[in-house]
């Protein structure tokens, strides 16, 4: 998820409008619970999942453990 051009780029809460932050995230799949690291709002917790994640590493894990 860090890539150069994702470093560079500051995502704001468009709730809080607060800088999103790197933290731990809780995630269920399935019947697996993760925790990733994300960026999200540290006012309101809401988690940004960006579409180039969605489409690349999480589709990788969910094709991955659907196969099991």
């Amino acid at each position: 998820m860090n890539t150069n051009k994702e470093e560079k780029r500051s995502w704001l809460c468009s709730k809080c409008k607060e800088k999103l932050e790197i933290g731990l995230v809780k995630v269920k799949y399935l019947s697996g619970n993760f925790e990733v690291e994300l960026l999200k709002c540290p006012k309101c917790k809401m988690v940004l999942i960006t579409e180039d994640l969605a489409l690349g590493k999480m589709l990788e894990v969910e094709k991955g453990l659907e196969d099991k």
